[in-house]
């Protein structure tokens, strides 16, 4: 009978310690294997020169460092890189990374496509299939930082994370959880939690949650200021509207003045983007430290959706800014190789099962 491997990427450093005392070893092996993997990017065990040769034995008949397959990669021209990752069961996720002068975003998937079935995403017209495991988060960042030599470079290669790929990252909270307490251990990658963004369409109930055990930065897919159009564009706001949304956002701040909610708002040519829209968002987010990222509509096949013209997303910003709302305009980044903001598809096998996962979240 073969058994199977457990992944060490599924694996936070907390369980990691649990899994070696489970196996009679030390828990301070856990600390040294996590160094090897997410500070060294070694998946070779026998590698590894500070374990002992019999556990060096154990680990490879028992365990695996095992990430998605990389199926397609693809460079823009801007020098973002899009790769299309191959999970086990066939099922295929979207990563990107985005350099520019003083950073390395990478944005990373949560969900084999997405519940939630916002009308201008890309993603969203693909369906759901199911919750990415914790090494499946994780490997798409390790896979990512092995393809840029993140672990060969004093100068790391990615210095920031955001969880806005494919999924609604709070509809996933545990397996995403474990992968950001990865991402912030000073034995993993070590990354400051101002680094780390999750981004939500308003999973308020788990907000809570996120800030008491990790505390990240938080982005809020709003793109609309009042309930009747943002129940049309985002879909999960008939169940937690503007209000409860916002309020949730400002408990998230706490009594934390250095922090800001990222309000993340698409330009979408004749349904959002007027001066009367300006000002009715400046009305909601009154009170609320925040910042406003403006993200032109990036088409994809078979939209209604137009993008805004520059003119009207500068009016917007200045509105905005004249209300002293700090106001930035996303850059499009990778839109020829369909790795903008909505763009990330992959391909997901299961259409059927949105209505089965967003009902979870009531009973959490």
């Amino acid at each position: 009978m073969v058994t199977e491997k457990q992944n060490l990427l599924d694996l936070d450093l907390e369980g990691l310690r649990n899994y070696f005392r489970s196996i009679g070893e030390k828990p301070f092996r856990a600390t040294q294997l996590v160094k090897w993997i997410y500070q060294q990017g070694v998946s070779d065990f026998y590698q590894m020169s500070n374990i002992s040769k019999g556990l060096h034995a154990a680990l490879a008949q028992h365990c695996e460092i095992k990430t998605p397959e990389i199926a397609l990669e693809h460079a823009s021209g801007d020098g973002t890189h899009k790769w299309l990752l191959r999970l086990a069961d066939g099922n295929c996720i979207e990563t990107v990374f985005i350099p520019e002068n003083d950073r390395g975003t990478l944005c990373i998937s949560s969900q084999v496509g997405c519940s939630l079935n916002c009308s201008f995403c890309s993603t969203a017209k693909q369906g759901f299939n199911r919750n990415l495991t914790t090494a499946e988060i994780i490997g798409q960042v390790w896979l990512a930082a092995k393809q840029l030599n993140h672990f060969q470079h004093d100068k790391r290669a990615i210095t920031n994370i955001v969880f806005m790929g494919m999924g609604e990252p709070l509809l996933n909270y545990e397996a995403v959880s474990r992968a950001i307490s990865l991402l912030l251990d000073d034995n993993a990658f070590g990354l400051s939690r101002r680094r780390v963004t999750v981004s939500t369409s308003g999973v308020v109930p788990v907000l809570a949650q996120l800030a008491e055990e990790h505390d990240v930065a938080l982005a809020v897919s709003l793109h609309a200021a009042d309930d009747e159009l943002r129940n049309e564009l985002v879909p999960i706001n008939k169940k937690y509207n503007i209000a409860t949304l916002l309020a949730a956002c400002k408990a998230y701040l706490g009594e934390r003045p250095r922090d800001r909610i990222t309000v993340e708002y698409a330009m979408i040519d004749g349904v959002n983007d007027s001066l009367a829209h300006a000002k009715s968002l400046i009305r909601v987010l009154e009170g609320i430290p925040s910042k406003v990222n403006l993200i032109p509509f990036n088409p994809f096949p078979n939209s209604d959706y137009r993008r805004s013209s520059d003119q009207a997303i500068r009016s917007f910003q200045d509105r905005l800014m004249g209300a002293g709302i700090m106001t930035t305009i996303r850059r499009t980044r990778g839109d020829d190789i369909a790795a903008a903001c909505g763009q990330l598809a992959g391909q997901v096998k299961d259409k059927t099962r949105r209505s089965e996962r967003v009902r979870m979240v009531e009973v959490r």
